[in-house]
């Protein structure tokens, strides 16, 4: 081969180099991070993972000391009993013996005002004949006036009784009712929270507190990974945004694995920026990109790591 032949052949292998180099995108595999955080300043009770334990959806992880929040759900309960106490004292109406008591009440009053009516007319008589002096006539009138305004409760609260119940005070008592059973509900929900579960199948990644220390309020308490379908989180160059949609094939390879894997394209973003140095090849550094997202749904991908590095290409038609 002459000297020509051999620099044409360079320049040939120089531009498939090139022009692969141009079809790869680099990234990284990931999951889905969760950050589990503590609902109140409680102190930590209790631990039931460690971290690189796989835990199933709805698997207990921790607990905060609840005693507090136990506290209130009790105090929350015995304002429904009373409410509900209540309103079902002003459903079923006066009882007959309250009634009884009232008539009698009643009775008593016109018997008390007739005694001072008679009391007040002899008082009268008196003063006119000069035989009492005018204190003791208004003494009289006044319990005459007393006894007149007891009646007249003793009446009010009669018919009260006889009447029965209100509709406005049952419509004020049921929302009382609704309005107790409400908050009892809401702070049994919070009570929930004390105990902290997995929301998904995954693997716990950290525990930033230990048992026995008092996270602060929305600080994570449990980090773990969801253990479903793994994605790659490459930056596509704006030469290649036109061939990504949601929905395109591409073919991974990533890092220590012989095969590669088949994904698919879920999220392309619309908002170019700058691609991160790790992404960038020597003529791509003064490139915008366009983050994506690819699922890896093959079986065989569940069991990879996140964080190692991908090679993404697109599948040829």
């Amino acid at each position: 081969m002459n000297y020509r032949a051999v620099i044409l052949v360079a320049l040939t292998l120089s531009a498939c180099s090139r022009g692969d180099q141009d079809n790869i995108i680099v990234g990284t595999l990931e999951r889905d991070r969760l950050e589990l955080v503590a609902e109140a300043n409680e102190p930590i009770v209790e631990v039931t993972v460690r971290e690189g334990d796989q835990v199933a959806a709805g698997a207990p992880l921790l607990k905060l000391n609840d005693e507090a929040i136990q506290a209130r759900v009790s105090q929350a309960s015995a304002q429904v009993n009373v409410a509900e106490r209540r309103l079902a004292e002003l459903v079923k109406g006066p009882r007959s013996q309250e009634i009884t008591e009232a008539r009698a009440a009643v009775d008593s009053a016109v018997s008390a005002e007739q005694t001072a009516h008679s009391e007040f007319k002899r008082a009268d008589d008196l003063i006119k004949r000069g035989l009492v002096s005018q204190s003791e006539l208004d003494l009289a009138r006044t319990r005459r006036d007393s006894s007149i305004a007891q009646r007249k409760q003793a009446n009010a609260r009669l018919n009260l009784l006889l009447e029965g119940t209100r509709r406005e005070e049952l419509e004020q008592a049921e929302a009382e009712l609704k309005r107790a059973q409400a908050a009892l509900a809401e702070i049994r929900t919070s009570a929930t929270r004390y105990s902290v579960v997995a929301p998904r199948a995954g693997v716990i990644e950290a525990l930033p507190f230990k048992l026995g220390e008092r996270p602060p309020t929305g600080s994570p308490v449990i980090v773990m990974l969801a253990s479903d379908t793994p994605y790659a989180r490459v930056y596509v160059p704006e030469v290649r945004r036109a061939q990504f949609a949601a929905g395109t094939q591409v073919r991974v390879n990533v890092d220590g694995v012989d095969r590669a894997f088949t994904g698919v394209a879920r999220f392309v973003s619309a908002q170019a920026q700058f691609t991160p140095y790790y992404a960038l090849t020597q003529d791509d550094r003064s490139r915008l990109s366009y983050l994506a997202e690819i699922d890896l749904p093959e079986a065989d991908a569940a069991a990879l790591p996140a964080g190692i590095p991908v090679q993404v290409a697109l599948v040829q038609p």
